[in-house]
């Protein structure tokens, strides 16, 4: 390579106050601008914007076509002089001594970068790596990325151990057809729901604390803004507590997100009235959530899940981050630990105002009544001995939630569609890119 672009700076990393210094950049033509006398190139990197300003009179003949003529998203190199400038940006141009184009990109574009002209989602999707260059898209990513660290350093310091469970599986996590079946070498196996019989089991390990980040898999045929086929999933798991413990953990843990990403420049991309929510968030029975449900006309009987439009209007008459406790039995999955003398059990859902972003439970810890559950839902027991194995050897009581990662950055950011805080989603529709 000509120019030493391993020691290249991020525009960021360059201000005003390097006026004079040489410095070396490299990055994608972001937009160029031609005012006869004076040609400006916009280089773009992953952290901004640098100016590049060519004055006709003042550069080498051939250096000042060769920027004229590359497309805009061709890659380039380039060294030059830093100039303080207060209306380039980051207040700076950088005059040219040397510009080499490293790849040359086609005229036409399957998107535009700038964000002038639109495009619609499927365009976006079908030319992610093109889409993730503008500036909105970035920053989904980076916030994204951002995220999932503070999560993680959020449960590391309480004391989680982070595991990986299996992601080929025998049996179905929760029961029902919501299956993708492989083949597996002489047996059928499936893509794994949810790590919830594995960080079960982990609790009779002795781990009494566990905790992970993964991807989960759901063969449901929902062609709606807020389903996937595959999802990223934190999931946690804590022996000898309560359920409103491991709700006070879910509740620090979202508005410890928020906070982060208050914080974070690019968020004036979304234009939005970010609140950080406050806690502790509002709970509301079952049975209350179906009281205020009838009030306001809604179609629903005890013991039906939630439909999307039911969720809204609790949302619009909350306002707020809030938890439905205390569900039926029946729709629940059988490791919910029944409400003794009632059809309800020990469960939780955490909703935003626009949709369900958690689920968690009081576990069944006894065995017997493990098993009970499960035969109860139709299942065989037989299909799940691996799992009530880890019951019959000293299970402590624990409680535990999952949290969807994609449902909370769209419900945080005000996006329209969870396929827009995943890079290459897959839904009923989308197999490539």
């Amino acid at each position: 390579m000509k120019l030493p672009i391993e020691n290249r700076k991020y525009s960021t990393e360059i201000t005003a106050d390097d006026d004079g210094e040489h410095v070396s950049i490299a990055g994608w033509v972001h937009e160029k601008r031609d005012l006869g006398g004076v040609f400006f190139l916009i280089v773009r990197d992953r952290e901004g914007f640098a100016q590049v300003t060519l004055h006709k009179r003042k550069v080498d003949k051939e250096l000042f076509e060769r920027a004229k003529k590359v497309p805009r998203e061709s890659v380039v190199a380039i060294e030059g002089i830093v100039k303080s400038e207060q209306k380039a940006p980051n207040e700076y141009e950088i005059i040219p001594e040397r510009i080499e184009v490293l790849s040359v990109a086609s005229h036409v574009l399957p998107l535009d970068t700038t964000g002038k002209v639109g495009a619609e989602l499927d365009t976006r999707l079908d030319a992610r790596f093109m889409d993730v260059r503008t500036e909105r898209t970035k920053h989904i990513f980076i916030i994204r990325s951002r995220v999932l660290k503070a999560i993680r350093d959020f449960l590391d310091e309480r004391g989680f151990i982070e595991i990986n469970t299996p992601k080929i599986v025998s049996a179905a996590t929760e029961g029902g057809t919501a299956l993708f079946p492989i083949t597996y070498f002489e047996r059928e196996a499936f893509l794994n729901q949810s790590p919830q019989l594995y960080k079960q089991m982990l609790i009779a390990s002795g781990l009494d604390k566990v905790c992970e980040i993964a991807p989960i898999f759901r063969a449901e045929e929902h062609d709606t803004t807020k389903h996937l086929n595959e999802a990223t999933s934190i999931d946690v798991e804590v022996a000898f507590v309560s359920n409103e413990t491991v709700m006070q953990l879910l509740e620090e843990l979202i508005a410890l997100v928020y906070s982060m990403v208050a914080a974070y420049p690019g968020l004036d991309s979304f234009n939005l009235d970010f609140k950080i929510p406050k806690t502790p968030f509002r709970r509301i029975t079952y049975d209350e959530a179906i009281d205020v449900l009838l009030e306001r006309g809604e179609q629903i009987e005890w013991g039906e899940d939630l439909s999307t439009s039911a969720e809204h209007i609790l949302g619009k008459t909350i306002g707020e981050h809030y938890f439905i406790t205390d569900w039926p039995r029946a729709i629940k999955p059988f490791y919910a630990q029944p409400i003794e003398g009632k059809d309800t059990c020990d469960a939780f859902d955490l909703m935003h105002p626009r949709l369900e972003l958690a689920s968690g439970s009081q576990r069944v810890h006894s065995y017997e009544l493990l098993k009970a559950n499960i035969e109860s839902k139709g299942l065989s027991a037989d299909s799940f001995e691996f799992y009530l194995n880890a019951f019959r050897y000293g299970m402590p009581p624990h409680a535990g939630w999952g949290l969807g990662v994609e449902r909370l950055l769209m419900s945080m950011l005000g996006l329209d569609n969870v396929r827009e805080v995943v890079l290459f989603p897959r839904d009923r529709r989308r197999l490539v890119p």
